[in-house]
């Protein structure tokens, strides 16, 4: 099911995480050349696709809504 992006936090890895409109958060990693990425980089890059939309496996698979963990920086 297609979601907006509503924002990001990152894991405690240093990894991007979408924030969806569902309440599921899908990771959106900038690891080429698998995953390429490059507007996870930026926080200009990562405003620019608030709005648009991932495909959510967790809402095709009925998953509850996840937690942000807390603590998480969460750039403007």
């Amino acid at each position: 099911m297609l979601q907006p992006i509503t924002g990001f936090h990152q894991d405690e890895e240093g990894h991007w995480v979408a924030e969806l409109a569902c309440g599921h958060n899908q990771h959106v990693r900038h690891d080429p050349p698998w995953q390429n990425r490059p507007w996870t980089q930026t926080v200009e890059g990562r405003h620019r696709v608030i709005g648009q939309v991932l495909e959510c496996r967790k809402c095709d698979a009925g998953a509850p809504p996840d937690r942000i963990q807390v603590g998480a920086p969460r750039p403007a």
